[in-house]
């Protein structure tokens, strides 16, 4: 399993890492807290408190969504 730590300023930047997220084949969730978060759900998404970092865990190395993550990575 790959994790990364990102973090979401804006609603074009949820869009953007949604739309990444939706393009895969495999499950990309997000860790917050206790609450497990399907990345492909943009209302699940935005439910999520974006002035704090979230943890992104998939199990496929995916250059395309390596690629979004990047951009949102913190640290």
């Amino acid at each position: 399993m790959y994790q990364r730590r990102i973090q979401l300023r804006t609603v074009d930047d949820v869009r953007e890492f949604v739309k990444a997220a939706d393009r895969c084949s495999f499950d990309v969730n997000i860790l917050f807290g206790e609450t497990l978060i399907d990345a492909k759900s943009i209302m699940g998404v935005m439910s999520l408190d974006l002035t704090r970092e979230l943890l992104v865990a998939y199990e496929v190395a995916d250059p395309q969504l390596e690629q979004t993550l990047k951009k949102f990575t913190v640290g």
